[in-house]
């Protein structure tokens, strides 16, 4: 008796070394491994004080800390200020802020990286998926009205019988789903309450209409595209606590509303692009974006849209490559919205492609300016080999490689058979070349068949001139062979609208 009681006491100092901010832990590299003996299910957020992400996270990771405590959970939510302990934050691979890692029975090795939703639900959901049952016996209504209250969605199987080949799916399928809990009832006064009338699977929500009965042969692949297909609101809000979920849906094309929340007619405006919706769920997902928020002004820029262009709708594909969208009439009615978006699912929609006018003084320099109107005219000449570079303003890599490429310019100009070019691609595009990292240099050879190389070499004027004087062979690679590494600047756009497709994304400050 003794024993036990000097090693509650002993922990209990322990614990009380580790101070709290909020409900969550404060950690350092001194207490991270004490940290980890007493609360042997933690998950741990390295982030930095600077970072926007970290900022707008903090309130919801918190709240999930409350949460947890409040039920008595042995789940701990802790934190690492990855610019202080910088020795933490390389033993765990920390590239980007926030990184956060579920390290599970007191593990120090190989902890999960966490996948869900930023927002306190989500959290909470993921760590009881992660340390308990996929799916939550319910044995009576009040445990399944519980469930349902306490969740913006819920997923609950109806059985009779918990063995059945039907509840294993459905057990696999709570398995599969990180961010939503699932129950299973069989209590005849369960199906009674619910009024469902035969083993099936019904998903409730806080919104839109209610609830919504699976309807089909369960299989785990069936009901994982029900449950992706309808967790989402009719029209949701892009924000970062938003953005895991819209962009890992099963649908893939998104209509947007940039509209700013401040607008008079923002509840107009906002009706009519729901009533349109209805006739596209599981098809189009209806999104609006507050154009008036700073974290959205990439996305606009993105679109070719500014702020007092707003509000403003758009429609973009989420594919291999992306694919834009613009409607013929700036007027948001539900008719127009409904017209366009049928055109887009029968195919009779031309993808829109950014230009800017063509400036007067194109041509006047040794690097000529292309922009989307002049672009193939110049880039397909068959008399010429045309050289350029695409960039961003605002890349640093690009800004290096300026006075370069001026120099390169320079030394052909007399040559009638070569044009050094650029072109902004943020705010030009074109169909025959696909821009996701600054710089992007490619080579258009002279001739009929629009040849296109990409050039992999030295960014120096000596290994330019030699690509141009061997007609693209030295240091040249056909097109699409490019390595990304860290002499590019991601598109950042890209990166925040497609998250779901590429690795890095617009949810992490870089390192």
């Amino acid at each position: 008796m003794l024993k036990l009681l000097i090693v509650c006491t002993l922990a209990a100092m322990s614990a009380a070394d580790i101070a709290e901010e909020e409900d969550v832990l404060v950690l350092k590299k001194s207490n991270f491994e004490e940290a980890l003996k007493t609360y042997p299910n933690m998950l741990v957020e390295f982030y930095a004080p600077w970072c926007g992400h970290c900022k707008a996270l903090a309130p919801e990771y918190a709240k999930a800390a409350g949460m947890l405590k409040a039920e008595g959970s042995d789940i701990k939510l802790a934190k690492v200020d990855a610019t202080e302990e910088s020795e933490l934050a390389q033993e765990f691979g920390v590239r980007g802020y926030p990184t956060i890692k579920f390290f599970k029975g007191g593990e120090k090795e190989n902890p999960k990286e966490y996948s869900a939703g930023r927002q306190a639900d989500d959290i909470v959901n993921w760590l009881k998926k992660r340390t308990g049952p996929a799916a939550t016996t319910l044995t009576d209504v009040t445990q399944a009205e519980s469930l349902i209250a306490d969740n913006e969605v819920a997923v609950i199987g109806f059985f009779k019988n918990v063995e059945s080949e039907d509840a294993k799916a459905f057990i696999k399928t709570a398995e599969a789903v990180d961010d939503i809990p699932f129950g299973i009832i069989s209590d005849d006064a369960g199906f009674s309450k619910f009024e469902v009338a035969k083993d099936g699977v019904v998903l409730f929500k806080k919104f839109d209409e209610g609830r919504i009965a699976f309807d089909g042969e369960i299989s785990k692949e069936k009901l994982l595209t029900f449950i992706k297909s309808n967790q989402l609101p009719l029209v949701i809000e892009f924000t970062e606590q938003t953005a895991p979920k819209i962009f890992g849906g099963v649908i893939k094309s998104h209509i947007l509303m940039f509209v700013p929340k401040t607008a008079k007619d923002f509840q107009d405006k906002m009706d009519q692009f729901k009533k349109a919706a209805e006739g596209f769920k599981g098809k189009i997902l209806f999104i609006f974006i507050d154009s008036d928020v700073d974290d959205n002004q990439r996305i606009l820029e993105f679109f070719g849209l500014k702020k007092e262009e707003c509000p403003a709708i758009r429609l973009i594909t989420l594919e291999e490559e992306m694919t834009k969208y613009k409607p013929e009439t700036s007027e948001i009615t539900a008719e127009n919205i409904i017209t366009f978006c049928t055109a887009f699912t029968e195919g009779k929609l031309k993808p829109h492609l950014m230009s800017q006018d063509i400036p007067d003084d194109w041509d006047k320099n040794p690097v000529k300016v292309l922009v989307g109107k002049n672009f193939e005219e110049v880039a397909f000449d068959p008399a010429k080999n045309v050289f350029v570079e695409f960039y961003a303003p605002w890349c640093g890599h690009c800004k290096q490689l300026a006075p370069i490429w001026d120099q390169l310019g320079e030394k052909f100009k007399d040559n009638a058979n070569i044009v050094v070019a650029k072109m902004d691609s943020t705010a030009n595009e074109i169909e025959t070349v696909k821009v996701h990292s600054f710089p992007t240099l490619k080579f258009f050879p002279a001739g009929d068949d629009h040849k296109v190389i990409d050039y992999n070499g030295e960014r120096t004027l000596d290994g330019f001139t030699k690509f141009l004087e061997s007609g693209g062979k030295e240091g040249g690679a056909p097109a699409g062979d490019e390595d990304e590494d860290s002499d590019y600047c991601v598109k950042q756009s890209d990166v925040k609208m497609v998250k779901n497709v590429k690795t890095l994304h617009s949810l992490h400050c870089i390192n």
